[in-house]
């Protein structure tokens, strides 16, 4: 299989993995961890900042193996479509929604794409339950569930 198709389908892949992990890691045995996120005005580091550390040394033990043992080579486009998936959601969720990190040159409140995703996150904070996805989350068809457009409240 062609390079970038692994790095697509392991960007792609990574939402589902990601929602399974937030509902039954941090929202499970991690949770001791995962409430630091879900606390009112939290700044700077959190506990829950361990889980992006593990995954990222996970992702490295696997570029390791891929570009050091012979006949595990696709685990460098993984490694690659999985990390391009962090910095997607580390913008997503930290700079965008939770403004973690000062960007000045992002208007919190007028990217549209973004709301949806900021809207659909204040949910899972409200709630502290689904949607756990991030990039596309799935949001139920509950009665209260659907999400404002406004993502201040992220």
């Amino acid at each position: 299989m062609h390079p970038l198709v692994i790095v697509a389908a392991s960007f792609v892949l990574m939402e589902p993995v990601t929602a399974l992990t937030h509902r039954f890691v941090m929202h499970g045995v991690g949770r001791a961890l995962h409430r630091s996120h879900h606390r009112d005005g939290s700044v700077g580091f959190e506990a829950n900042d361990a889980f992006p550390v593990m995954f990222a040394a996970l992702v490295m033990v696997g570029l390791a193996v891929g570009f050091n043992v012979d006949g595990w080579s696709s685990l460098v486009p993984i490694g690659i479509g999985i990390t391009a998936y962090g910095v997607s959601y580390a913008l997503v969720h930290d700079v965008y929604i939770h403004r973690r990190v000062n960007v000045p040159a992002i208007d919190h409140r007028r990217v549209p794409g973004l709301q949806h995703l900021a809207a659909a996150h204040r949910v899972h904070h409200q709630g502290n339950g689904a949607p756990y996805g991030m990039l596309m989350p799935v949001i139920g068809r509950r009665k209260g569930s659907r999400p404002s457009q406004r993502p201040d409240d992220a």
